[in-house]
């Protein structure tokens, strides 16, 4: 079974078209993209190579062969480097055994302190560890207890809550591969994987794809069930540590309209997560979120 490197190479030679390349047209072809001794005319490596590596027969190239393979299959930076991971990541990495995170003192107690911004903590893998009341109005599944992920292609609600769920699928999908890097038979990545892959088309269509980007602000267009369209910048900060744990903020531009309806949001009952674990004071927490668009 061929392995993380060889699918990525796969997965990504099938996205160049012979034009983007500059590859004259050839009439019919067999495979979508590129074939494989053109990517290997294309890296300057020979095609007896190249098929190796597509094969799995061959998971340690050098540093400048992953350079030249990049540049043929068009990566840009982010995707290049996630290349190079996979390319001198260990067959077998040694996993530390899996403890319950828990956020700081001091991160939870920051978050509270704000409370016209909804915020949350998330893991690694999307799974929220804390989250503020507003955070929770936002959104139920911003709670601890939810995956953000899961969230977004299996619940309904979610589906209903973002103007852009197209978009911001799109975006969420290539965000967890990105944030999980090379490690691709960590077994909450791949429990996560297999549940998706299996109850949403969707799903297997984008992760098929290979794609790789962290994006760490933007925007996210809601339509709230209480409060109407809410246009929110969103901030995406790594805290500092090796658990790999993400504070996500959302804001309204001063003076809008969207602020107006935030605030108004800050003053309703919001509907409390009561999954167990969860708590009903200022802060929750337990261990996940809606992911920002």
């Amino acid at each position: 079974m061929s392995g993380p490197l060889a699918q990525y190479l796969r997965a990504r030679r099938e996205l160049v078209t012979p034009a983007a390349a500059g590859i004259p047209g050839t009439g019919n072809r067999r495979v979508p993209g590129l074939r494989r001794e053109e990517v290997a005319f294309l890296a300057g490596v020979s095609s007896d190579y190249y098929v190796r590596l597509e094969q799995g027969r061959d998971r340690h190239p050098s540093e400048q062969v992953l350079l030249s393979i990049a540049s043929a299959l068009q990566l840009d930076e982010e995707a290049t480097a996630y290349l190079l991971k996979l390319g001198t990541a260990p067959a077998t990495p040694r996993r530390a055994p899996r403890r319950t995170e828990k956020v700081s003192a001091g991160i939870r107690t920051l978050i509270t302190t704000w409370p016209l911004t909804p915020a949350y903590v998330q893991s690694r893998y999307l799974d929220s560890l804390a989250a503020n009341r507003l955070a929770v109005a936002l959104s139920p599944f911003n709670a601890p207890g939810h995956n953000g992920i899961l969230a977004a292609f299996l619940e309904p609600e979610v589906r209903a809550l973002y103007v852009d769920w197209e978009a911001m699928t799109a975006r969420v999908v290539p965000y967890l591969r990105s944030v999980a890097g090379a490690d691709v038979d960590d077994p909450r990545l791949v429990e996560l994987v297999g549940e998706l892959s299996v109850r949403s088309e969707r799903f297997r269509t984008l992760w098929a794809r290979q794609d790789v980007k962290q994006k760490s602000t933007g925007t996210s267009v809601l339509q709230h069930p209480q409060v109407g369209r809410l246009e929110l910048h969103y901030e995406k900060l790594l805290i500092p540590g090796d658990a790999g744990q993400t504070l996500v903020t959302f804001h309204a531009e001063p003076g809008s309209e969207s602020e107006q309806r935030l605030r108004l949001l800050a003053t309703l009952d919001s509907p409390l997560d009561r999954s167990p674990g969860s708590a009903t004071g200022t802060t929750l927490d337990g261990a996940a979120p809606v992911p920002p668009a």
